[in-house]
């Protein structure tokens, strides 16, 4: 992120930033380590002011020694920042002509570690980056950070005023139906429904009590919509088709209608049918079978799973699914754990409903080893599309955007272009020499019959202008098919 031969090059932004320190460390150079250290990380380079068209303008440090140990014993000090997450590695100083600066290189925290606030007050002193400022979370964004510190997520927890009888039984035969077809002779196919339930996740014991009660994971799998509701307030899950622009919603399903169980399960099926159903399905045979699933539908499935499965149930505005003639938009509360590099490189698994991807996975739903986001930009590359693109938006409705385009990246558009338009030149001109041959035929002809002939009788025969007359019967003179008196004024052309 920094290299000081770039310096005159750069410019502040969300991973970069300059103070002044002619008088010490500037107070604000806290809330910029908060904030980077809340998000992606970045650059705070001290001894640097900003000038007005955006450049930097060195100021120096006075005391560059005394800035350093004031640095090391601050951030050192837990009252003032709660988490060092610096080396001495992570802060190095550089001489530009008579001055000398200090970089600070701030690496993200980790989930665990997050919130990084300080003045030892997590709900006043935690900060987020937002382009080239620092902002003060709110309240609500330092709990949703606080819900992910824990390796025990949020849909683990046991609802301890509610009972299996409170699940879906529909919901619960469909689901252990497509268990059974993918898993036949499973161990767990003959046990009775509550214990079923307790060994996916779906329900626990509680120690109060002793009973079996739903564990929030299999509240949102398995419940009624006006059940999920009273545990997760925000909870709502929205289907939106808009394939014909002259009207709102060709097709939408809520789970709020009371015209189905509006559990994340029915919902996950119920829109994947709709989102596959324009799918192109090539015909292919497997032992004699045939095989209707391709890459695409695996990386849909992949894509729908993933957005569920990391779902902030607490945040408002819910999940939001939006498809149209040419893309399909993802959108789900919360943002991503592991980071946007992270989630798009892949190989790293850490969803936020861990009980929900756990019942995902056995009915052979989401990946487990991080490869289900890279799946999908590598088949949008197999298909030509254009890449996929993911948004993380910060605030109190944070949200995770996945950008899924139909239409072919510009690269294949423009060589698909330029192989029509050599296709199309290749036809014109064998067009046009197939025509140049039956002018000649016609030409030959028309002299063995009349005789000695002048440029504009053969071109009224032809009913081509006498300049392209001209071209062919020079063409016919070079072949030998022709003769000519070779003078200029009164030409004339006559057989050899």
């Amino acid at each position: 992120m920094f290299d000081i031969s770039q310096f005159d090059k750069y410019k502040e932004d969300n991973r970069r930033e300059v103070k002044k320190a002619k008088g010490g460390l500037p107070r604000s150079l806290w809330d910029t380590y908060s904030a980077f250290a809340n998000c992606y990380g970045g650059i705070i380079i001290l001894g640097v002011s900003e000038n007005e068209d955006g450049s930097w303008n060195t100021t120096g440090l006075n005391n560059e020694a005394k800035l350093r140990k004031d640095f090391w014993d601050t951030i050192n000090n837990i009252t003032k920042v709660s988490v060092n997450l610096l080396t001495d590695d992570n802060v190095k100083t550089y001489k530009i002509g008579n001055d000398t600066i200090m970089v600070i290189t701030v690496p993200p925290a980790s989930r665990e570690q997050r919130p990084v606030y300080i003045n030892n007050d997590i709900f006043k002193g935690t900060f987020r980056r937002n382009w080239e400022g620092d902002y003060h979370c709110t309240p609500s964004e330092v709990r949703a950070m606080l819900r992910d510190q824990t390796e025990q997520t949020m849909d683990m927890k046991v609802l301890e005023d509610w009972f299996i009888e409170d699940l879906n039984p529909e919901t619960i035969q469909s689901y252990r139906n497509m268990h059974r077809n993918w898993k036949p002779g499973h161990v767990w196919g003959m046990l009775e429904d509550a214990e079923y339930l307790r060994n996916i996740g779906a329900a626990a014991f509680l120690k109060e009590d002793g009973k079996l009660h739903p564990t929030a994971a299999g509240m949102l799998m398995f419940g009624n919509e006006y059940s999920i509701v009273r545990v997760f307030p925000e909870y709502f899950l929205d289907y939106r088709e808009m394939l014909d622009p002259s009207i709102r919603w060709t097709d939408r399903l809520q789970s709020s209608s009371g015209e189905w169980s509006g559990n994340i399960f029915d919902f996950y099926f119920r829109v994947y049918n709709k989102i596959v159903k324009d799918i192109k399905i090539p015909f292919k045979l497997i032992g004699g079978e045939r095989v209707d699933d391709t890459p695409v539908h695996k990386a849909l499935r992949e894509a729908l799973a993933n957005c569920l499965v990391n779902t902030d149930f607490y945040i408002p505005r819910g999940v939001v699914i939006k498809k149209d003639n040419d893309k399909l938009v993802l959108e789900n509360p919360g943002y991503i754990r592991t980071g946007k590099i992270q989630m798009r490189r892949g190989g790293e698994s850490d969803p936020r409903n861990k009980g929900l991807m756990k019942m995902f996975n056995l009915i052979n739903i989401g990946e487990r080893a991080g490869s289900g986001v890279p799946d999908v930009f590598r088949t949008w590359d197999e298909q030509g599309w254009e890449e996929p693109i993911i948004e993380e938006r910060y605030g109190d409705a944070a949200r995770t955007c996945l950008l899924l385009s139909f239409a072919e990246k510009q690269a294949k558009k423009t060589s698909e272009k330029n192989k029509r338009k050599k296709q199309a030149k290749k036809t014109s001109e064998k067009n046009q020499a197939k025509k140049t041959s039956e002018n000649k035929a016609a030409i030959l002809k028309y002299i063995e019959q009349n005789g000695i002939s002048k440029t504009k009788e053969i071109s009224q025969l032809l009913k081509l202008s006498e300049a392209r007359t001209r071209i062919i019967l020079r063409e016919l003179v070079s072949e030998g098919k022709l003769a000519t008196n070779g003078e200029t004024k009164g030409k004339v052309y006559f057989l050899p």
